[in-house]
């Protein structure tokens, strides 16, 4: 990594440890339901994986834990990874409240390796993660270092448009945005840190699977975000958010299915 980009993924460390803490006790995350023992796994990747029972789970970017564990209830052995020493101390805090084993590590992405290559039948990351690398090769390198032959990759991400739609960049570029402002959690306004985040298309994704043996499976674009974290959503059906342009729907997720090939 360079000097430049460790600075950046100090930066956010720096801003994901401040955010931890306020979205762990938020309504957004809902913590006491997910005690309770609803999921806070949403629609789409609850049809798109359904079948995890047994399986070996890395999850990256896991933030404090929520979803690793909610995939660990349906039957996975999950192991969860992110960046935020505050984000894995929370992730193994609510693995003890909830009474979920699963193993939490903090590191980031690009210096992540499990103890043996191929480890993982599956490898999950979901919306708004990829945004805080600068490499998505590098990034899928990692996916397939730590994924077992014929093992699936499953991401479920925000849709670039949006961002473009946003005033953001659409195509990826060598130095990030860098932003200031609180977090999106209705607690969040005086969670105020500095943030590095990079763009990249869905080509860009696809093809750094692909580059790096993940055969890609099918990819899929949704109308509509399962998350009311946006300007200007509207919620025309329970859970699911709509954004409009123009008379038209903007494209808020997209999912992508692959398998190692080799």
């Amino acid at each position: 990594m360079s000097k430049s980009e460790q600075r950046y993924f100090e930066m956010n460390r720096a801003g994901w440890d401040r955010r931890a803490e306020a979205h762990f006790g938020s309504r957004f995350y809902d913590v006491d339901g997910f005690l309770a023992g609803r999921t806070s796994l949403r629609e789409i990747e609850l049809a798109e994986m359904p079948d995890v029972a047994g399986r070996r789970l890395l999850h990256l970017q896991c933030h404090f834990g929520l979803d690793t564990l909610s995939w660990a209830r349906m039957g996975a052995v999950c192991t969860g990874v992110d960046i935020s020493p505050v984000a894995i101390g929370k992730a193994r805090e609510l693995a003890v409240l909830a009474g979920v084993e699963a193993q939490f590590i903090c590191a980031d992405v690009y210096g992540y390796q499990a103890d043996a290559p191929g480890a993982f039948d599956t490898v999950f990351t979901s919306y708004g993660a990829i945004c805080w690398l600068p490499d998505l090769a590098r990034w899928a390198q990692v996916v397939a270092r730590n994924l077992a032959v014929d093992g699936t990759f499953y991401m479920v991400e925000f849709h670039p448009i949006h961002d473009l739609l946003a005033g953001y960049a659409y195509f990826t570029r060598p130095e990030p945005d860098i932003e200031e402002e609180g977090s999106y959690t209705e607690n969040g306004a005086d969670v105020v840190a500095p943030l590095a985040t990079w763009a990249h298309p869905v080509s860009s994704v696809i093809n750094a699977l692909v580059g790096a043996g993940i055969g890609v499976e099918c990819v899929n674009e949704f109308p509509y975000s399962p998350y009311d974290c946006f300007d200007g959503l509207v919620e025309r059906e329970p859970g699911r958010f709509y954004l409009e342009h123009r008379g038209h729907d903007v494209p808020m997720v997209y999912s992508i299915r692959g398998r190692k090939v080799a």
